[in-house]
């Protein structure tokens, strides 16, 4: 009992001290987003070697889902400390997993916590080549701190938002809440956090998609991504009197399928239906201006995998005479269902039409102890039909309900059954 007790003690302690902290689970992939990521991070000794430790955890949680490379995300990470390190440049790491064992690799500095002096030199390095770093691209500056600085930060700190870099700051410690709200992008509500050290996971997928709204909103992206359809968004370059878009899609393994529309110069967005599922497609926005230039942007969309209708039949409320059947999930795929029944053992079967928006209905007229065999087929916009069958059974009647349903002539006194018993 003892050594089972220190054996249960030692791997407490071990999770406590974030050695055993879990893989991130499976994400969905980000691709086609393309920007410069720098992580500012307290390594100086106001931050204990355990907090060190669960924020390099966050910061993996935090991009493993993304695509790393020239063309997709590049990431950095700046120390700060007495004097600012930079631990790589941008383009050193290009991979999933060398940018994780690179991050699991940083050791503490420790030092003075000059944020002030690391902010200047976080303005050089993006917008360095030397570092790494790319022109024409979103930045994005991420501050993980204690809320400690033994130097001024507003000044620099305005500077980096005046060359275009977006501010995320999450705070672990006692800040000064109106010194970090006037240091983060606006709104401060969308760009600041605080949270203990140990809850940094309950805002991750928050600041992820904010960097992503900030990474593709100057881009062609695509959301609402489903099995059959996703929608387009890009920012507003045209104008109703200025031009209109040309826009080119297709499936990237049959470029022989590639589709072309003209969309207005006023739109922004566009939904794209009737897609085939867990396809790759390419997509193409030409901006047809009359008065400049604008590039194309180009965007890699796959669609999910096709929802399946229905995986569930449950039968419920059953009485002598009738039952209900419902079905799960309901999906907008699916225009009908149709609720086949019949006794069995038999050959007649009544079907019941219902609504692709519902998910039950009530089966009547039924004989009393009897057992049915009940098929639900999802009738799919695409034409596709999916059925799944489950067994009902009804309660025994009353004595002198009289003739069963469906069987002319047929009367019983007392419990009866027809077409056979429920089992």
């Amino acid at each position: 009992m003892l050594a089972k007790a220190l054996l249960c003690l030692g791997l407490w302690l071990r999770l406590a001290a974030g050695r055993d902290t879990p893989e991130p689970g499976p994400q969905p992939s980000i691709s086609n987003t393309q920007g410069d990521l720098l992580f500012l991070l307290d390594s100086s000794a106001s931050v204990s070697h355990y907090e060190f430790s669960r924020v390099k955890e966050f910061m993996w949680d935090l991009l493993h889902p993304f695509t790393f490379g020239p063309g997709d995300i590049q990431t950095s990470i700046i120390h700060i400390s007495t004097t600012p390190t930079m631990e790589f440049p941008f383009d050193q790491y290009l991979t999933s997993d060398t940018l994780r064992k690179a991050i699991k690799g940083t050791r503490q500095l420790m030092g003075d916590t000059n944020t002030g002096k690391a902010l200047s030199y976080a303005k050089e390095k993006l917008f360095s080549g030397q570092a790494g770093a790319r022109p024409d691209v979103p930045k994005v500056l991420v501050w993980v701190t204690d809320g400690f600085s033994t130097d001024d930060i507003s000044e620099p700190m305005q500077l980096l938002k005046d060359m275009g870099v977006t501010v995320f700051i999450v705070s672990t410690g006692r800040s000064n809440f109106l010194q970090l709200s006037a240091a983060a992008s606006q709104p401060s509500d969308k760009h600041l956090h605080f949270v203990d050290v140990d809850d940094l996971p309950i805002i991750t997928k928050e600041l992820r998609d904010g960097i992503l709204d900030v990474l593709q909103a100057s881009r062609l992206h695509a959301t609402d991504v489903t099995s059959s359809s996703f929608r387009l968004l890009w920012p507003k370059l045209l104008s109703q009197d200025t031009g209109y878009y040309s826009l080119e899609y297709g499936p990237r393994a049959d470029p022989a399928r590639k589709r072309t529309q003209q969309v207005s110069g006023a739109h922004t967005s566009l939904v794209l239906s009737d897609l085939a599922p867990e396809t790759t497609y390419e997509v193409v926005l030409i901006p047809e201006s009359n008065v400049h230039y604008f590039p194309p942007q180009s965007t890699r969309v796959t669609t999910l995998a096709e929802e399946i209708s229905p995986v569930q039949v449950l039968i419920s409320e059953s009485g002598p005479r009738s039952f209900q059947v419902s079905w799960a999930p309901v999906l907008d795929s699916v225009a009908s269902y149709q609720v086949l029944y019949g006794p069995l053992p038999g050959n007649s079967v009544e079907v019941l039409e219902v609504d692709g928006r519902h998910n039950s209905t009530v089966v009547e007229h039924l004989a009393p102890n009897t057992t049915y065999l009940v098929t639900v087929t999802a009738i799919y916009r695409s034409g596709k039909e999916r059925s799944l069958s489950a067994k009902a059974c009804t309660q025994e009647g009353e004595r002198g309900e009289g003739a069963a349903p469906g069987v002319p002539g047929l009367s019983l006194e007392g419990p009866w059954s027809v077409h056979g018993s429920c089992v």
